[in-house]
């Protein structure tokens, strides 16, 4: 074993296979053993596929299939008959939801139907009589997606296009009214002057019934001789007829007839491919903004009756586009980006934060294919993920733009916030990954965007400018799983040799995720069962120790092949330290959604020293008030004298032990093994099972905690590597 244990260290440091027992993982597919049960999606109820909903605002644009039928049972399972409509209606959801997987397009209406013909085939009429009611219970449609490739652009475009329309016919509202009312202004003095009561104006005004009753002519002299003379000075004449020819005239916002035909009019089109071309286009139309955001405030002015040409025509004359600030422009269309980071270069990353950081009125779009391409350290070329985190971290940096992070296996979940970020009055960026692209294996989209966020390589977040004053308020990390912990930790069960259910608990890391990735399959190694021995360790409890020189401890990882039979698989050092970088960056994150902040923790544990030095002056001054009435009895102060002055020497527990009252709540020792350490209900740690772990754990628990509150005690198993140096470390904190 020993010779075997030397091959695993050898492996961990250099990535060599030296032995014939270390296997190659290449063409075994191998995925993680938390995801066995997940192989067959289209048999799982989770949140795809998605309706892109037509006609329906808000959330209400983007339903889960799942939650659909969840609703429609609820509405129509009702009496007698409620728990039948309920099957037939999960039996409908089911034959839909494999019709998308096995590749059926068109509507939710179009796989409906297709779906509910197969079902009444049989004739049942039960059957029938359940399809009927959910029919009838159904009120919407819309395009069915999955969680591929496209599903970013099309969810993003469909969210966007929404929120566009809604901001569209408000403002085309507004204009309208302007329009009207600056029409009525001017009608109301044509009807004034003498073109206005001319004999045939008044003809044309009355009709024909009454034509030959009323002299057209002498009217006209009447009602000039008696109209009065106040009109509209002609440069307020000229200046109202400007106004609603820009009104009328412009693109921004077009009647119902104009924007049928938009999509035909490329000239104000606001989608865009390259951060370029659409920094380009509303270059180009800044004078017409300016011109339209100058006209309604002119427009509301005059119909106000408040516009005074000596004072506001130079005004008005000044404004340029470096006057349009965010408020104006936050009333035009937004400018929608879907970029390819695959194929990003210097200059698009440029362009990017040119419009991030100008505040310009555009929502960007960055989708991500392969995270997990390496990088070229040849020519010094980052991956695609570190790039993609970067731009990340550069749009939170500028302070006033929406940022989102999301795999597209959460999009679902993070629809409210894309709509909000949509709907910011400044720019957004939203940076999905599809799960789509790379060498994962085949390994299907869905399960390899989990993976990226699960295993912290992409996890979610959202920073939100508008949403307060303040860090907590602004920025969450809410929608990952187990934000508290450093990896989310899985159980995992299986059968062994002997038939016997075995279960472990494991923490899913990013080892585990590049493990999908064909690229990365020389970084690991399976392992034949009689090889393994306790000198190996899961990655995570890796990744938490430092072992200087030649480790004594090997990581592996638990994974599944197509037979779903379980491998234990050793990981070399190269991924160890990625998975460290990894967790680095998720630790940034924890420390801004206020989960493990280092500047709490540290006022926690100063506040916690001064309480301590206030309670031992008082209890020194309680001492000094009681010395007199020790004085006046000699003989029992003797004895307590020579009592304390007798050297007592206190035995050390063998048993670790915690000062639970003093724990700081920081997580740090149920990051280095939950089973071992748990929380009260006070959420304060104590040693919930000493057994469940090993002496090095307890070391390096105690070394971590904040308060210095662990007490390792002494080792329990003889044989474990390494206690000479785990005891001497141990030493200071007994």
């Amino acid at each position: 074993m020993e010779a075997e244990h030397q091959e695993h260290v050898a492996f961990y440091l250099t990535g060599r296979k030296s032995s014939p027992h270390l296997g190659a993982v290449d063409g075994l597919a191998l995925v993680p053993a938390a995801f066995a049960r997940y192989r067959d999606l289209a048999s799982l109820r989770h949140d795809f596929p998605l309706i892109l909903a037509a006609g329906e605002t808000g959330e209400s644009s983007v339903v889960s299939l799942s939650a659909l039928f969840d609703r429609l049972a609820a509405c129509v399972a009702q009496g007698d008959g409620a728990d039948r409509v309920r099957h037939h209606a999960i039996r409908l959801e089911r034959e839909i939801r494999k019709a998308a997987f096995s590749g059926a397009k068109g509507s939710l209406a179009v796989l409906w139907d297709a779906a509910e013909r197969k079902l009444a085939a049989d004739g049942d009429a039960l059957l029938v009589d359940s399809l009927g009611k959910l029919r009838s219970a159904r009120k919407l449609d819309g395009e069915i997606v999955l969680c591929d490739g496209d599903l970013p652009i099309r969810l993003v475009t469909h969210a966007w296009r929404n929120v566009q329309g809604a901001k569209s016919r408000r403002m085309r509202a507004r204009i309208d009214r302007l329009i009207l009312k600056l029409s009525d202004i001017l009608r109301a003095d044509r009807a004034n002057s003498a073109e206005g009561l001319s004999a045939e104006r008044l003809k044309a005004s009355v009709g024909v019934s009454f034509s030959g009753d009323i002299d057209f002519g002498v009217l006209s002299k009447l009602l000039l001789n008696g109209r009065p003379q106040a009109r509209l000075p002609e440069s307020r004449s000229t200046r109202i007829r400007r106004l609603v020819a820009t009104l009328e005239s412009q693109a921004f916002f077009p009647s119902t007839e104009k924007a049928a035909a938009r999509t035909t009019n490329s000239d104000h089109a606001f989608l865009f491919r390259r951060t370029a071309d659409a920094l380009q286009a509303y270059r180009a139309r800044l004078p017409q903004m300016v011109e339209l955001a100058k006209a309604m405030s002119v427009a509301s002015l005059e119909i106000e009756g408040r516009y005074r040409e000596a004072a506001h025509d130079a005004m008005f004359a000044a404004i340029g586009a470096e006057e349009l600030g965010p408020s104006e422009l936050a009333q035009f269309p937004d400018y929608l980006v879907c970029v390819c980071a695959d194929s990003m270069d210097a200059a698009d990353g440029a362009n990017l934060m040119e419009a991030l950081s100008a505040g310009l009125p555009m929502k960007v779009l960055v989708q991500t294919d392969d995270l997990s391409a390496p990088s070229n350290a040849a020519d010094g070329h980052a991956s695609t993920g570190v790039r993609v985190r970067r731009l990340a971290q550069a749009a939170i940096s500028i302070g006033g733009v929406f940022v989102l992070e999301a795999a597209s296996s959460h999009v679902y979940r993070f629809r409210g916030p894309l709509l909000r970020g949509l709907g910011f009055p400044g720019p957004a960026f939203f940076s999905v990954y599809s799960g789509a692209g790379g060498s994962l294996g085949g390994l299907a989209p869905y399960l390899a965007a989990a993976a990226a966020a699960d295993s912290r390589a992409f996890p979610s977040f959202v920073f939100d400018p508008s949403a307060g004053p303040d860090w907590a308020s602004r920025f969450t990390l809410d929608h990952n799983t187990q934000p508290e912990r450093d990896w989310p930790a899985v159980r995992v069960d299986w059968e062994d040799g002997a038939l016997q259910r075995s279960s472990a608990q494991a923490h899913f890391t990013v080892a585990d995720f590049l493990a999908c990735d064909a690229r990365y399959a020389r970084h690991f190694a399976t392992v034949p069962a009689e090889c393994c021995d306790a000198r190996m360790i899961p990655v995570a409890e890796c990744v938490a120790i430092e072992q200087p020189g030649l480790p004594e401890r090997v990581p592996y990882a638990l994974f599944v092949d197509p037979a779903n039979r379980l491998h234990r698989v050793l990981v070399d050092g190269m991924l160890i330290r990625e998975a460290r970088r990894c967790l680095d960056q998720w630790r940034s994150l924890q420390e801004l959604g206020g989960i493990r902040n280092s500047h709490a923790l540290r006022l926690v544990a100063k506040e916690r020293a001064a309480w301590e030095e206030r309670a031992r002056a008082e209890a020194e001054a309680r001492g000094a008030e009681t010395a007199p009435a020790t004085q006046a009895a000699p003989a029992a102060a003797a004895l307590t004298a020579a009592t304390v002055a007798e050297p007592v020497e206190k035995k050390r527990s063998d048993d670790p032990s915690i000062e639970t009252p003093r724990c700081s709540s920081c997580n740090e020792c149920i990051h280095v093994n939950d089973r071992m350490f748990k929380y009260d209900k006070n959420k304060q740690a104590y040693v919930a099972d000493p057994n469940a772990g090993t002496f090095a754990q307890l070391v390096l628990a105690a070394e971590s905690c904040q308060v210095a509150i662990i007490h390792p005690g002494r080792p329990r198993n003889p044989a474990e590597p390494g206690l000479d140096d785990l005891v001497k470390r141990a030493e200071a904190f007994a």
